[in-house]
């Protein structure tokens, strides 16, 4: 049988710290465009309170979301130990392509996966790059997709990378503003033959449209006042919060179910850093379809207090910073039972059972 397996991953994290000082001078406005009067250091404490941000990363004047994305591939390439030439496709997921510092533009073509390639100077013809817009699960997605290509004999050796600028879309007057981030991570997957099971065992997802397609879009400004020619990512959140606790669980729990496995065969969770009220809420509620009370604590890795929320690029950063020891408290073994998950935009949910 083939194996999909991870041979190499990688992440990129943009040197400039953004603390809560960086927002006190802000004018904030609510969704209904009415000033919001309260003190914008109880804001700020607020918004750590419920998310864990204490720290967010934003990319340098000239960096775009590609560099950052090459950046990543990069070290992937390295931690694999292949030449780049040897690789069959590059799967870039973003939201936003490269928007370029001091624009509020999105700049999609070429695809950010050329321009990848293009930068690790890939000459092969047969490397064949495409981006997705996925939302926050991209990246997961990604990894679905490659490992489909290389089960059905496709394909070889496939990076799929997530990354994203998120800085350089948000509106200065939204709260919500100070959730967001820059990183970028990426993945190197091979296809081995082996008789024994291992490498990514299932996978489920669903899109959610009817009424949730638009619970994260791109708007105005709450200022009424500023340039209303611009758009920034919005979002509802409280019902955003409530799409994720009911759907992420049982999504994760059909990935499971179709490897024929319990939630005490899975060691860690690693689920889109969005923010850790959330992220804690969706943890518990899988573990109550176990009739499961209490979580373990080593079951769920964090790392959003000291890198905001990236997007797509939460979930390989996370899993990149753990295989280098520096999560602690937390380790990944061989023969260990990994969930990769994520919910974005869409609404999206996927999910990913793998084995080390």
């Amino acid at each position: 049988m083939i194996n999909t397996i991870i041979t190499g991953t990688g992440h990129y994290l943009p040197d400039q710290i953004i603390t809560k000082e960086a927002f006190l001078q802000n004018e904030f406005y609510d969704e209904g465009g009415a000033k919001v009067t309260k003190d914008n250091l109880a804001v700020a404490n607020k918004l750590t309170e419920i998310t864990g941000i204490r720290e967010r990363r934003y990319a340098a004047t000239e960096h775009n979301t590609s560099d950052l994305a090459f950046f990543a591939a990069q070290k992937a390439i390295q931690s694999a130990k292949v030449d780049p030439e040897t690789l069959d496709y590059i799967i870039v997921a973003h939201n936003f392509g490269d928007v370029i510092a001091g624009s509020n533009r999105v700049d999609f073509m070429p695809s950010l996966a050329s321009r990848v390639k293009h930068k690790l100077q890939i000459k092969n013809p047969d490397c064949v790059c495409y981006d997705i817009s996925f939302g926050c699960p991209g990246w997961v997605q990604g990894i679905i997709q490659a490992n489909y290509y290389i089960k059905s004999g496709e394909a070889k050796k496939i990076m799929v990378i997530g990354a994203e600028v998120l800085s350089r879309v948000l509106d200065p007057h939204d709260r919500d503003s100070m959730i967001y981030a820059d990183g970028a991570g990426a993945t190197i997957l091979e296809g081995k033959e082996e008789e024994t099971p291992r490498g990514i065992l299932s996978h489920a997802s669903r899109t959610d449209t009817l009424d949730e397609a638009y619970y994260l879009w791109m708007g105005t400004s709450n200022n009424s006042k500023a340039c209303q020619d611009n758009l920034y990512i919005k979002m509802h959140g409280r019902k955003l919060y409530k799409y994720a606790v009911r759907n992420v669980p049982p999504t994760v729990k059909k990935c499971l179910d179709k490897a024929g496995l319990d939630v005490k065969d899975v060691h860690k969770v690693l689920i889109h850093q969005a923010n850790a009220k959330l992220d804690e809420g969706i943890i518990r509620s899988f573990f109550r379809l176990y009739d499961i009370k209490e979580v373990p604590d080593s079951v769920m890795p964090m790392c959003i207090e000291k890198m905001g929320n990236n997007s797509v690029a939460t979930v390989p950063i996370l899993h990149d910073l753990i295989l280098k020891g520096e999560v602690e408290g937390h380790a990944i073994a061989k023969d260990n039972h990994l969930i990769f998950a994520s919910v974005g935009a869409g609404m999206n949910v996927s999910t990913v059972l793998y084995k080390v």
